[in-house]
């Protein structure tokens, strides 16, 4: 079977590398152009590009616009049997969508119609959700709307990071990508309409999302440590110093203290009044240097109960 992938991060470049190892011709590959990237700004790759590189795929296009006249006459001209799109960054016109006689083909990391757009991983993390999963469908004009063609779900663990589950939606689509297009290809697949009643759709994550905010409940905030580990972490001052937390535990404390006061420190514990309940922070790291347990952040930063972090 012929194909034409469309992606750019890692998400994506790991679902190429599975449709490689699967003998899918892969005819083209269309991802974002190279940006500037790291402290030195050099030009660097996207992840699907460095991915389709190594896998010998000369057929590399990086347009800035998908939908501008060159691109879509490259891509009317290539013989390919569908398209698949995973995390590519830009909407696909209608013309495009039209033109593969199996479909263009997205990888979708939540089970849709729940958390249509760009960071489904973190809000399933962020919301407290028991499952997740990958749905396969046929794009459609209208972002994340198409018909769905294959679904499947994980259960997510008690400690599920957005790293952590990245890790494991991306094997699965990787698996349900290869079966869809086989099915598709034998005519197994029925697709089956979103309901609209249960559509959901999910924010943009930035740098600014990590910051911790106290006045929150502490089971808010244990989920968004959660949710924004790897990236963009999140993170809270203490004495005009940033600090970044890695993990904590919530703690069922009616300790009637001010939000983002620091209510117990021992040689081995940190304990911080959120709105309602508190936080146990367990991992943190100081701006500048390596991550750290809490017992030995504290043998060599001085923290006193009662100051506050902001």
């Amino acid at each position: 079977m012929n194909i034409v992938f469309m992606g750019t991060p890692d998400f994506a470049a790991g679902i190429l590398k599975k449709l490689i190892d699967e003998k899918f011709n892969v005819v083209a590959v269309f991802t974002q152009p190279d940006r500037p990237k790291g402290r030195g700004k050099e030009m660097a790759f996207s992840d699907v590009k460095t991915a389709a590189l190594q896998a010998g795929i000369k057929n590399i296009y990086q347009p800035e616009k998908i939908n501008n006249e060159e691109s879509v006459n490259i891509l009317g001209q290539i013989e390919a049997d569908a398209f698949v799109v995973a995390a590519y960054g830009q909407l696909i016109p209608e013309k495009i969508l039209e033109m593969p006689p199996l479909g263009c083909i997205n990888v979708h990391a939540s089970l849709l119609p729940k958390y249509r757009g760009a960071a489904p991983i973190q809000a399933s993390i962020l919301n407290g959700d028991k499952e997740s999963g990958i749905t396969t469908i046929l794009m459609a004009k209208e972002l994340d709307a198409g018909d769905i063609l294959l679904q499947e779900s994980i259960l997510l663990d008690e400690k599920e990071t957005t790293g952590t589950l990245f890790d494991k939606l991306q094997d699965l689509g990787a698996n349900l990508i290869v079966k869809t297009l086989n099915d598709l290809k034998e005519g197994k697949i029925t697709p089956l309409k979103q309901d609209e009643t249960k559509v959901s759709f999910v924010r943009q994550i930035n740098k600014k999302s990590g910051n911790l905010d106290f006045n929150k409940s502490a089971k808010v905030l244990e989920r968004e440590i959660r949710a924004y580990n790897p990236w963009p972490t999140a993170f809270t001052n203490l004495n005009d110093r940033t600090l970044k937390i890695w993990d904590a535990d919530v703690l069922d404390d009616n300790h009637g203290k001010n939000p983002g006061e620091v209510i117990k420190v021992t040689k081995d514990s940190l304990i911080v009044a959120c709105k309602e309940g508190a936080l146990k922070l367990n991992e943190i790291q100081l701006s500048g240097k390596k991550r750290m347990n809490i017992a030995d952040f504290l043998r060599g930063f001085k923290i006193q109960e009662g100051e506050i972090f902001q």
